[in-house]
């Protein structure tokens, strides 16, 4: 692969710190810019001695540093966002000021900086809780989040960019990713690092509603892998990017507690709002036009997941 001069937003974030892992190998010149209200600096320690990388504290909201730091980038890949369902429904204004303002600027930066194209990190939220499964990318959208329709906002902007301005953009929306480096402290956190850290010391799991519902996981190695897959092939649209299978989350909880080796009573807890029942994603696009292929079915996934937890820190302050 022909070095390349790219930009990860919101690169200390649990996906864009992988990502800009699997980019350094590639021997691409990474620039990582966060502000660190969600990312941690300790999620791209290991690379901030490397001589192809870059770390800029900054934020998508100021264009200023957008255009500093886009200057003379070939690809930015767009993950910088606030990732919650809970918390939209809490604060709408704020996911609307970080996901559709700050991805706006991202296409503004990038059109003015001459950027070949930006790779957006959308989400399946924006299916919403239609019943037909699995879900395929010219299905119609029916977001029922605040967090959601911020995320199918970004899409469409960055198809009216393409269209208006001739900036190349990919779509890529992820199901349910997990992996290391995910948080597992906050009250918004994704189900499988606080079913982990929760067995690994010894708590029960907790599951919002009856634990029926069904999802579609995503390691996160095979997302980052997919976003560099969307830059090689250089492709436009809207892509799904999961493993293609789903499990129910009682089932998940089950799972996680025989690969830690640890049987304990699950405890129910109420519904959440914004939620959806059932998940599960068409990946042939992406297969077709990216080249895709999930590497880690849920069994590897959860193993890798779990060896990382237990040497991680998070673990000793859970």
């Amino acid at each position: 692969m022909v070095t390349k001069r790219v930009v990860v937003t919101g690169g200390a974030g649990f996906i864009g710190s992988n990502l800009a892992e699997e980019l350094v190998k590639t021997g691409s010149d990474v620039i990582v810019i966060d502000n660190l209200s969600t990312g941690r600096i300790e999620n791209i320690a290991n690379l901030r001695t490397n001589e192809y990388f870059t770390f800029i504290e900054g934020s998508i909201a100021d264009l200023t540093v957008l255009k500093s730091v886009f200057e003379d980038a070939e690809c930015v890949f767009h993950q910088a966002a606030i990732p919650s369902v809970q918390k939209s429904v809490e604060n709408p204004v704020a996911i609307n000021e970080a996901n559709v303002t700050g991805t706006l600027n991202v296409l503004l930066a990038a059109r003015d900086c001459g950027v070949k194209e930006v790779i957006y990190a959308s989400s399946s939220s924006v299916y919403g809780d239609t019943p037909t499964l699995p879900k395929r990318e010219d299905m119609e959208p029916n977001p029922q989040s605040p967090y959601a329709a911020s995320k199918l906002a970004g899409e469409f902007y960055c198809k009216v960019f393409s269209e208006v301005y001739g900036l190349k953009t990919a779509c890529l929306r992820y199901f349910n990713v997990y992996g290391p480096k995910q948080d597992p402290y906050s009250e918004y956190a994704a189900v499988i690092p606080r079913f982990i850290t929760r067995v690994l010391s010894n708590q029960p799991p907790i599951i919002f509603g009856d634990g029926t519902q069904t999802r579609d996981f995503t390691f996160v190695t095979d997302v980052a892998r997919a976003n560099i897959l969307a830059m090689e092939r250089n492709v436009e649209g809207v892509f799904n990017i999961a493993c293609g299978e789903r499990i129910s989350i009682k089932e998940l909880a089950t799972k996680v507690m025989e690969l830690v080796g640890v049987r304990l009573d699950v405890v129910y807890d109420e519904p959440r709002p914004g939620d959806i029942k059932d998940s599960l994603a068409d990946i042939s696009l992406a297969r077709e036009r990216l080249g895709y292929e999930p590497e880690f079915d849920l069994t590897k996934g959860l193993e890798a997941t779990i060896r990382w937890f237990q040497k991680s820190t998070f673990l000793k302050n859970f």
